[in-house]
């Protein structure tokens, strides 16, 4: 008998410790109370060289549209790459196109100075868009749910910062004939996800 109280107390304990998880979950999920951005320097970014300036006044959401999943190499040193890329005469860009980017980890990463206007492979305008990427192609890969959290507390971050309307917020396909940000990050835009959740966290400060 005393075996069964035993093992009826250890699984009421154990049930008491899920639903303390859940719970503790579920209060901190959705907080945005803190936005760590990891600087140029840790991905080693070269120098820009001069560039246009712009004042925010949208947020438009971006794909990098090649496929990553940190395994063959780190979130930063594809950055990098991209950046050198852009800069090379393959574009002859100013400095990395967008403006913060996110790996599939949801770390978050410094790009281009939210100042200088954004530049891009097609053929809309990217003056006043605020551009954030995200890391991988997802038009083929499934969005991490960490990086889609980032996203969403990266825009709410850039909406006070930047005083820019949440009803701004658009992705790279509404302004111009293309696939990014990928069906996968674009269907949590489509279904109001995205949105929601800003004015939701935006409201609650």
């Amino acid at each position: 008998m005393s075996v069964i109280r035993n093992d009826l107390f250890f699984l009421f304990m154990k049930s008491l410790a899920i639903y303390f998880v859940f719970v503790l979950s579920v209060v901190l999920y959705g907080q945005c109370d803190s936005v760590r951005i990891l600087p140029r320097e840790a991905w080693n970014a070269l120098p820009p060289k001069p560039f246009k300036n712009h004042v925010p006044v949208r947020i438009t959401i971006h794909h990098e549209g090649t496929f990553f999943d940190g395994v063959k190499e780190t979130a930063e040193a594809h950055i990098s790459t991209v950046q050198k890329w852009g800069m090379s005469e393959a574009r002859n860009w100013v400095d990395i196109p967008y403006h913060f980017l996110i790996d599939n980890k949801g770390r978050i990463f410094e790009g281009r100075n939210v100042f200088t206007v954004g530049e891009t492979n097609t053929d809309y305008n990217p003056e006043g868009h605020l551009l954030i990427s995200l890391l991988g192609n997802f038009e083929e890969q499934e969005l991490p749910a960490a990086q889609l959290e980032s996203l969403i507390c990266l825009i709410v971050d850039c909406c006070k910062k930047f005083s820019i309307d949440p009803d701004t917020i658009k992705c790279h396909r509404d302004f111009t004939e293309t696939l990014c940000p990928g069906k996968n990050l674009y269907a949590r835009y489509s279904d109001g996800y995205i949105l929601s959740e800003v004015k939701k966290r935006l409201n609650s400060k």
